[in-house]
C-alpha cells in the first residue's frame, strides 16, 4: 500500500513552498508485479483518516498509484507539484474545502485542464452536487462509497484523456487555423479576425476551412464546437 502524505504545518507561505513540500512527500511507486499495472496516478483528497486510509488500499489494489492529501491546501500543493492522472477530493475540508481547489486550478491555467476531476461527498443534495458541476467537476460520487461504480468512473474519465489526447496528435493544425478558431470561439467575424491578425478575409476563411476539414466536420461552427470541446484550443 503506498503510503499517505502527512498533514504539514499551516505555516507555508507560498504556492511554491506548498509544491516543493508536497513533492517531497510524494508516495514511492509499488514495487514488484504491480508496478506494471499502476500506470496511472491517483490524487485523493481527503481528510477524514479512515476514508483516506480505505481509498488509498482500495485503488492500489485495483492497480493504481495512490497519493493521499489530508486537506486541500495539501491537495492542491500536490497537483501543482506532480499533476496526477486524476484528482478524488472531497467536497467539506478544513483549510481549504474542494471546490475552492478546483476554482483554484481553473484559474491556474491551462496546464489542467485534461486532468480529470471527481468529487467525492456525504452531502447527495441536489444543490450542492449541481454547484460543483457547475464549477467544471468530472464527477460527482455520494458515501459510502461503491468501490465498484468508483472504479468504472475513474477507467472512464482517464479512458476519453487517452482518446482525446491520440486524436489530437492526429490532427495536426497549424498555428494559422488554430489562431481562427480560437477568435471565432471568441465570437469574431472573419472580417474581425482579419484586423485582429492582419491578413486578409480570403487569407482568414482559408485557413478556417482548412481546419474545418481536417477536423471532419461540416461546417465551421461544428468546427469551433469541436475544437473547444476537445480542448485544442483554450479560450
Amino acid at each position: 500500500m503506498s503510503q499517505a502524505v502527512r498533514p504539514t504545518p499551516l505555516t507555508v507561505r507560498s504556492d511554491r513552498d506548498l509544491a516543493a513540500r508536497a513533492l517531497s512527500a510524494r508516495a514511492p511507486e509499488p514495487e514488484g508485479e504491480a508496478t506494471g499495472r499502476a500506470s496511472h496516478s491517483l490524487l485523493c483528497i481527503e481528510d477524514d483518516p479512515e476514508a483516506a486510509g480505505l481509498l488509498d488500499e482500495e485503488l492500489t489494489d485495483r492497480g493504481y498509484r495512490v497519493t493521499v492529501a489530508r486537506n486541500g491546501r495539501e491537495g492542491y500543493a500536490a497537483i501543482i507539484a506532480s499533476r496526477p492522472d486524476l484528482v478524488l477530493c472531497d467536497v467539506n475540508m478544513p483549510v481549504m474545502s474542494g471546490p475552492e481547489v478546483l476554482e483554484r486550478l481553473t484559474a491556474f491555467g491551462p496546464r489542467f485542464h485534461d486532468m480529470p476531476f471527481v468529487f467525492l461527498s456525504a452531502l447527495a443534495d441536489r444543490e450542492n452536487e449541481l454547484r460543483c458541476r457547475q464549477l467544471g467537476a468530472d464527477d460527482y460520487v455520494t458515501k459510502p462509497i461503491d468501490f465498484d461504480l468508483l472504479d468504472a468512473i475513474i477507467k472512464a474519465r482517464l479512458g476519453r484523456v487517452a482518446r482525446i489526447g491520440l486524436w489530437r496528435r492526429e490532427i495536426e493544425l497549424s498555428p494559422r487555423e488554430l489562431e481562427g478558431l480560437t477568435w471565432s470561439a471568441r465570437g469574431k467575424t472573419s472580417d474581425e479576425i482579419a484586423q485582429i491578425v492582419g491578413l486578409t478575409r480570403r487569407t482568414v476563411d482559408f485557413h478556417l476551412d482548412n481546419a474545418r476539414a481536417k477536423l471532419g466536420v461540416a461546417t465551421r461552427i461544428e468546427a469551433v464546437a469541436t475544437a473547444v470541446a476537445t480542448r485544442i484550443i483554450d479560450l
